[in-house]
């Protein structure tokens, strides 16, 4: 008890270590409590975050700051027109068709197990059999109507669409234009000295910001090129499936696997088994695989040193927290956890160096 007192004692007498502690308990606090109410503003705070990126990489490079603030906004909102007018409706079709099909797909995978518990009944009892099909049943009954409210209420919705459409833009612009003022008004509520915060935050700056830069790049390639493959095969729900393959590597490894199953399944209902269901599902592992070993270490080289534990602990912590969002930067807020646990724990060592000596 002694211990744990004395080291209570000596971690909270760092002042440095208490208002790192502060505010990171406070950001955790107020996403929690307002984070469903603030979501326009979060998501324009997010977006320009990601902006904010290609700006500075044009500035590097000789580009007046004007332009290239200009250049990467006008780009933004051409990129977010053409999402909506060439991804949505087809997308939102694509869900109704498939909440539309799902009854026969049932039915087709019910008289597959019951064949197939009638040709291995030894392996393969009734009871298994009817097991499976109760939660195939519940899962597919379940995962249409909520395709149909996302597509719908969370996409084009009057209310959201106008929402997010005319504020999020707007906020993201004076996000990027008053970047330096907005950060000098938020520093004046932190104390002047304050220089393990500052390390954490930079940290935070380049590898989660970097990271997050790129797995929006990852997510557009890899969907793009998942777009063109399915329909060169002719594949069904193929802006649905490229949709779903392009957010599949915001988890790695359980994304992956998780995606396999839908084209699997897809491709079987369309073509039964066959050669055409063979070249789907090697399109797909392709595609994966080239995700895997040719664009992740192109996109973010170092950029994350994470170990895999540590990246399932994260997707579930944080995606169990705040959702998606939570999920898409479960690897950006666990690499902010590694640098809040590593600047602690130089400070600490660099505080037993000074007594030492």
């Amino acid at each position: 008890m002694n211990m744990i007192s004395a080291w209570f004692s000596k971690t909270f007498a760092d002042t440095q270590v208490v208002l790192l502690i502060f505010v990171v308990l406070l950001s955790a606090i107020s996403l929690t409590l307002f984070g469903s109410m603030l979501a326009p503003a979060i998501a324009a705070v997010v977006i320009a975050f990601l902006l904010d990126g290609p700006i500075e990489w044009l500035k590097k490079r000789g580009v007046r700051p004007s332009i290239a603030f200009f250049s990467v906004f006008v780009g933004f909102i051409l990129l977010s027109i053409i999402i909506l007018l060439a991804v949505v409706p087809p997308l939102v079709k694509q869900v109704t068709q498939f909440v539309n099909d799902t009854p026969a797909m049932v039915v087709r995978v019910q008289n597959e197990l019951l064949a197939l518990q009638q040709k291995f009944p030894d392996l393969i009892s009734e009871t298994q059999v009817q097991d499976w099909l109760n939660g195939l049943g519940n899962e597919i009954a379940n995962l249409g109507p909520r395709l149909l409210e996302y597509s719908l209420s969370g996409v084009t919705g009057a209310v959201t669409f106008i929402i997010y459409a005319v504020l999020v833009p707007m906020m993201v612009f004076f996000f990027l234009k008053d970047k330096r003022a907005l950060l000098a008004w938020a520093a004046k509520f932190l104390p002047s000295d304050k220089p393990l915060l500052e390390q954490v935050w930079g940290e935070t700056l380049q590898r989660a910001g970097d990271y997050s830069r790129g797995k929006v790049y990852e997510i557009v390639i890899v969907g793009l090129s998942a777009f063109i493959a399915y329909q060169i095969i002719g594949l069904p729900y193929a802006t649905l499936l490229a949709v779903a393959t392009g957010l599949s590597v915001i988890i790695p490894y359980i994304g992956a696997a998780a995606v396999t199953v839908p084209i699997v399944l897809v491709s079987y209902f369309h073509w039964g088994i066959g050669s055409e269901m063979l070249i789907a599902v090697t399109v797909y592992l392709v595609l994966q695989a080239l995700d895997g070993n040719v664009l992740v270490p192109l996109l973010f080289s170092e950029v994350v040193n994470l170990h895999p534990n540590a990246i399932i602990i994260a997707v579930l912590v944080f995606g169990g927290l705040w959702g998606f969002w939570g999920v898409f930067f479960a690897i950006p807020l666990a690499t902010v956890a590694n640098a809040i646990i590593r600047a602690w724990q130089e400070r600490r060592q660099n505080i037993n160096t000074t007594i030492t000596s």
